[in-house]
């Protein structure tokens, strides 16, 4: 059931409407809901989760050329819900694009399985989007901060009122998560390691992967660490933000970092979601930061797709948190503070950095209400500077 707040938020993301498309996304973030909204009346729906569905076409893949050569003129569109489901639907599709007018919407919660013998999805004639939880932009005036970093911005938590359901949403999430994206699709023999890993994993949230360290704490060889980040990667639950690789090089620690997707499962899975996070904490500094990396990357899948993340640490520890390669701009380097009054001496490492950097725009983004600039730091409040930056 889709509540009349999810329905009321306009997305940022803009799909075409005369082409064909896969929409991937976490399960939870809106995906049907956003289809619904834009292609409802002229659209034929097919949704692989629900299992009289699922078996019918996972016997008789080519049952679907038959289903959509008989659709009435009036259909333009035809949706499959949850392609990953069903990889071998793609040879259909592939036809069906090329013999007939229809445009295909596909969307996915994982891309495992479509990797297998289907990587070039389509051959490039679906154009390839993605969606994530609401954006704080999204949410206007209906945003709270406070909210976002304890229970994040899947748009079903956004509905829920009291703190009991909103728990339960998100302990729901993970167990459905290990039950229907990881077991039933057999990516694991064994989930008891896989489900020590996703705690561990939470917990590392953010921070430089050591893969020996975390074998040590789930009891699994770092090989298999590896393969359980993949299986995060590829159904769509996190992130790696790889170090950035310079010419002042050699003094750089290139171990990537890995992001969940959203504030909320990630504190689901490090149980941590009854502890309330309490400003100038290093804990509520390390959510803030989780929190502002996501909202940029969001607005960059749907407004700058050339742009290119990453983070920089040097051998001694000096950090710059994002690192942004825009084609065509310098380099974009940015700072992330909690603080509601960011100081000079706050900023000293970054000021160095970015000086020793060479070409490049330095910008702090926090919770400092006034715009200011510090030697050739620009300072804005967090809203502000990733509107500026990642949405105009």
């Amino acid at each position: 059931m889709v509540s009349e707040s999810e329905q009321s938020i306009d997305r940022f993301l803009s799909l075409p409407s005369n082409h064909s498309f896969f929409l991937f996304g976490p399960r939870g973030t809106g995906k049907s809901t956003l289809i619904l909204q834009r292609f409802k009346n002229n659209s034929f729906m097919i949704d692989l989760l629900i299992p009289e569905q699922e078996d019918r076409f996972s016997r008789n893949p080519g049952e679907l050329i038959e289903i959509v050569k008989a659709l009435p003129k009036k259909f333009k569109h035809v949706v499959i819900d949850e392609i990953q489901k069903i990889p071998k639907l793609l040879d259909p599709v592939h036809s069906l694009i090329e013999s007939t007018d229809k445009k295909f919407i596909l969307t996915g919660s994982s891309a495992r399985k479509l990797k297998r013998g289907f990587a070039n999805l389509l051959a490039g004639r679906a154009f390839v989007y993605h969606l994530h939880p609401f954006s704080a932009l999204e949410l206007g005036k209906e945003f709270s901060l406070s909210d976002a970093l304890r229970w994040g911005l899947l748009p079903k938590i956004h509905s829920l009122k009291s703190e009991t359901y909103k728990t339960q949403f998100l302990q729901a999430y993970a167990h459905s998560y290990l039950k229907e994206e990881v077991w039933a699709e057999q990516f694991v023999q064994d989930l008891d390691p896989f489900r020590r890993f996703l705690e561990v994993a939470a917990q590392m949230n953010a921070k430089v992967i050591n893969f020996s360290n975390i074998s040590r704490d789930v009891g699994v060889d770092d090989k298999t660490i590896k393969k359980y980040y993949t299986i995060l990667e590829d159904t769509l639950l996190g992130f790696f933000l790889e170090g950035f690789h310079h010419s002042f090089r050699k003094r750089l620690s290139t171990k990537p970092k890995f992001y969940f997707f959203d504030p909320g499962i990630t504190k689901a899975l490090n149980r941590t979601l009854s502890v309330p996070l309490v400003e100038r904490t290093s804990a509520y500094g390390e959510a803030f930061e989780h929190f502002i990396i996501l909202e940029c990357i969001k607005l960059a899948t749907y407004y700058k797709t050339e742009y290119k993340f990453s983070y920089l640490m040097t051998k001694d520890g000096a950090e710059i948190d994002l690192v942004v390669e825009r084609p065509g701009k310098s380099v974009l380097l940015i700072e992330i503070k909690s603080s509601k009054q960011i100081t000079k001496e706050s900023l000293l490492s970054f000021i160095k950095l970015t000086n020793d950097f060479g070409r490049c725009e330095a910008i702090c983004l926090s919770n400092d209400p006034y715009q200011k600039k510090i030697e050739h730091v620009k300072l804005f409040p967090w809203q502000i500077g990733i509107k500026k930056y990642f949405l105009d």
